[in-house]
């Protein structure tokens, strides 16, 4: 088995501490009673012999009393150079399109630190016609002090990825 697809189950084993930790912002407002559900990583071609985008992780969350679902879109990204905004746009678009979702939120988790692209703005000097960010989670500028003692499995498994203070005495 490769690392990615042990990165996926990770977060398919601990579906709600993996959206606590990777999109903490957006997790903090689901309930307990939610439910969480993996969906179905290969995207919809239009023609047949297209190619066909997959995701490394969407899930949907929906709960009582909200009329609309929210997805995540759980992006891993080993290098931020092969990193693509625009990659990213078209799958969160596709998906929103597919399961006629208007709540769709992206997340990039950044294994190695880099530099990367966070937003993308389609616009003229009149006008803004296409704003698109993503939450990120970038692994390898996260302190990983302030995980050690963390009670979600998550962040815990993850500490080795983590950036060290260099006096630090913690053990990875």
């Amino acid at each position: 088995m490769n690392h990615d697809q042990n990165f996926k189950n990770l977060i398919l084993d601990y579906l709600r501490q993996a959206l606590e930790f990777f999109a903490k912002p957006e997790a903090e407002v689901i309930p307990e009673n939610a439910r969480i559900l993996p969906v179905r990583q290969e995207q919809l071609q239009e023609r047949l012999g297209e190619r066909f985008r997959e995701l490394d992780t969407p899930l949907l969350v929906e709960w009582p009393g909200v009329q609309e679902a929210v997805v995540f879109v759980l992006e891993e990204e080993s290098d931020p150079r092969r990193f693509s905004i625009h990659r990213l746009a078209h799958y969160c678009i596709d998906l929103a399109e597919l399961l006629t979702l208007g709540q769709v939120v992206p997340v990039v988790i950044f294994l190695r630190p880099g530099d990367y692209r966070q937003e993308l703005v389609l616009a003229t000097a009149q006008m803004t016609y296409l704003s698109f960010r993503y939450l990120v989670c970038d692994l390898g500028r996260l302190a990983a002090d302030e995980y050690l003692q963390s009670h979600n499995v998550v962040a815990r498994v993850l500490l080795p990825l983590m950036q060290y203070a260099p006096d630090s005495n913690s053990e990875r």
